[in-house]
């Protein structure tokens, strides 16, 4: 399996035979936009920065409710959650996807904006990377998405939607999350396997792709 970032919080993640993006952004975000040809989408919440599925090439199919949906022989679920700390009254819902590649357990949290409840915890299950915000601001911050990666336990961590030169908005830098954990190291693209998975927890930092 591998994953590429293309900034903000879009993956391209390519695995078992299929190519899934997550919240492909509008060109106003300030990344080149992902004109990747892909299998599937999601779209973990209805803003700009994250639902600029229209600009795709192709006709990917596209994931923008919760529950389980079955493509190309992987099974991705979604799991509704919050953009805010206060039940959507703010910035309205999110959703959380899980899914399986080559054996490796993946979940984007979009634009989470809340810790998570015990019962979201134990649906989600095991998981082996886990793409985090951390920039704040619209989402739980560094200290929020530390306590997310304790409740989860995930393997790998890899940090998203933080600011960075290209980025044409505020938020926090990535190294207010980063630098709490011992195990870091800066990749271009992850790749791995279920038999390649760090025995001790570890943050993979990603450089943008354009």
């Amino acid at each position: 399996m591998q994953i590429r970032w293309f900034g903000h919080a879009c993956f391209l993640c390519e695995g078992s035979g299929v190519r899934l993006l997550t919240d492909p952004f509008s060109k106003e975000v300030g990344y080149p936009f992902p004109r990747a040809e892909v299998d599937l989408v999601t779209v973990s919440h209805d803003h700009y920065d994250h639902n600029a599925v229209e600009e795709l090439p192709g006709r990917p199919a596209v994931i923008r409710e919760p529950g389980r949906h079955a493509v190309k022989g992987i099974q991705v679920e979604g799991f509704p959650v919050f953009h805010d700390e206060v039940k959507g009254a703010k910035r309205g819902k999110n959703l959380i996807f899980v899914w399986e590649m080559d054996g490796v357990r993946v979940c984007h949290l979009g634009d989470l904006g809340h810790l998570l409840e015990p019962d979201t915890v134990a649906a989600l299950g095991k998981i082996d990377i886990l793409m985090v915000p951390v920039g704040g601001i619209f989402t739980i911050d560094a200290d929020g998405a530390r306590k997310v990666v304790e409740q989860l336990a995930p393997r790998v961590v890899i940090p998203m939607h933080y600011k960075t030169p290209a980025l044409t908005f505020e938020l926090a830098s990535g190294e207010d999350f980063t630098r709490s954990f011992e195990q870091v190291r800066r990749e271009k693209v992850y790749a791995g396997d279920a038999k390649s998975l760090p025995a001790r927890q570890e943050v993979v930092v990603l450089d943008y792709l354009p």
